[in-house]
């Protein structure tokens, strides 16, 4: 059965890009495009793997992470945040909050590849 993995991101080309690179891959992909919806979606879809943008126009992603953190039966699924924002202290603050994986944008579609499968093997 393939691994499933919810991709969180508002930008529509950054989304279909991971998206498509993903299904490529043979995961099984849903989308979120409103980041409100994320914990919904979380819970319906069940994925091994969020993939999370942490800029997003209405939720933090870091506060995203929290919540997921802070429930008991969603805590274990591992977060790879990507961020176009690579600030001092950024990586820390984002893995401080509970994120298992850290990429920077732009995402090269190799290393991305290989930290969704580092992380959902983990």
């Amino acid at each position: 059965m393939a691994k499933r993995v919810l991709v969180v991101e508002d930008d529509f080309l950054n989304r279909m890009m991971f998206c498509a690179v993903l299904r490529e891959g043979g995961y099984q992909v849903e989308e979120v495009v409103d980041e409100r919806l994320t914990l919904k979606e979380v819970e319906e879809f069940g994925p091994d793997l969020i993939v999370l943008d942490i800029h997003l126009p209405h939720v933090s992603g870091i506060d995203i992470i929290k919540l997921l953190k802070s429930n008991e039966l969603l805590r274990d699924i591992p977060v790879l945040a990507v961020t176009g924002y690579v600030g001092k202290g950024e990586e820390l603050k984002v893995r401080s909050a509970g994120a298992s994986g850290y990429l920077a944008k732009p995402v090269s579609m190799k290393p991305f590849l290989e930290a969704v499968g580092g992380l959902i093997a983990a």
